[in-house]
């Protein structure tokens, strides 16, 4: 990570859930008072997938995967205990607590204010999340919990080498039990637009520009152009969603905070359930930490291109995504304050050391973080 954005979070993503409401605000007034312009946009279609939502987010994923280091994966055998909470917590736990929990509430505990076929449809937007661990801002919220970065690196390349074979099956698993009918081929065809695409794009650029003007070069003058990238290629694609969604809301506004409380309540135990297991294992908190914000934050821009890919622009299950979106970066950074404030929990000793040693040796062979 270039040292500009080394130590804190950013000034767009810090206040990205007041961008997210102000384009919920401007995209349901288009969608209002000007409904030619979504009107024009949803004819830029193909095999049910929006062109210009597809751009968007190529826009917002491809700078998040020319940051992952995909070498730092002959790393993995390197203290696996972390990476062993990683997985289990992202793959084996995750989307079945997130399917229970939003089934819980959309079902049982809010039966009487959202109707059964709305339900079934925010349901499938939550599943969505929970089967996407987060990718690129796992970076900020370690580097806020003052995280081993090496280790965090390991952990984001192997999830996103994960998610290329586990996510398609585990969706339509989660959705079948739903009762929500997905093809398999618009399925794969999301996870291929949407992850293999931008994957391979990042991954190219990456070998490319380090090997023509070098690695120090790659991180702190080339990366750092694309700093905001990602962020504007979300708040334009959200105007165009919420124009999408304009009646949706207009009609249901309750319905945005009800959505909210599921995923706020997986977000805290989904973090402590790593976080915790981590303090079992006796694991520093360099370790624990990114560890828990692994797996209580979301790969959302994937989660809202699938979604759309698969419901459409207009689907109330698009909009369970962007709450997701709404609620992330606040819940988030209340649980960087939990672990900052829970240090004293994690071991000082020799594991750190040989951690910090393993880091230094890492970071010294690759140059790359």
């Amino acid at each position: 990570m270039n040292k500009e954005n080394s130590t804190e979070i950013g000034f767009f993503q810090k206040y990205l859930t007041i961008w997210v409401a102000l384009c919920m605000i401007i995209g349901v007034l288009i969608g209002k008072f000007l409904p030619s312009i979504p009107e024009f946009f949803n004819q830029f279609e193909y095999a049910k997938v929006s062109i210009p939502t597809a751009v968007l987010i190529w826009v917002m994923i491809y700078p998040m995967m020319m940051k992952v280091n995909f070498e730092s994966v002959k790393n993995v055998g390197k203290n696996p205990k972390g990476l062993y909470v990683t997985w289990v917590t992202n793959w084996l736990i995750k989307p079945f607590t997130m399917f229970a929990i939003a089934y819980f509430f959309f079902y049982i505990v809010f039966k009487g204010l959202i109707p059964a076929d709305l339900g079934k449809q925010y349901l499938a937007g939550a599943v969505l999340l929970g089967a996407a661990p987060c990718t690129a801002m796992v970076f900020v919220w370690s580097q806020l919990t003052k995280g081993n970065p090496a280790y965090t690196v390991v952990q984001v390349a192997t999830n996103d080498l994960i998610i290329l074979v586990v996510f398609v099956p585990i969706v339509k698993f989660l959705l079948g039990v739903s009762k929500v009918t997905v093809p398999w081929d618009t399925l794969i065809l999301s996870v291929v637009l949407f992850v293999v695409v931008p994957l391979t794009a990042g991954v190219l650029t990456r070998m490319f520009v380090s090997k023509k003007k070098g690695t120090e070069f790659f991180e702190n003058q080339f990366l750092p152009k694309f700093d905001n990238a990602t962020i504007v290629g979300l708040l334009l694609m959200l105007v165009l969603l919420f124009s999408f969604q304009g009646d949706v809301i207009l009609n249901n506004p309750l319905h945005i905070l009800l959505i909210a409380v599921p995923l706020i309540i997986q977000t805290f135990f989904i973090f402590f359930i790593a976080y915790l297991a981590a303090k079992v294992l006796k694991l520093p908190h360099n370790i624990a930490a990114p560890a828990g914000m692994i797996g209580a934050s979301n790969f959302f821009e994937l989660s809202v291109a699938v979604a759309i890919a698969l419901f459409g622009m207009d689907s109330p299950a698009a909009l369970a995504t962007v709450v997701g979106v709404l609620t992330e970066v606040p819940i988030m950074l209340i649980l960087v304050k939990i672990a900052n404030n829970t240090m004293h929990w994690f071991p000082e000793g020799s594991d750190v050391g040989n951690i910090v040693c393993e880091e230094k040796n890492y970071l010294t062979d690759n140059k790359e973080v």
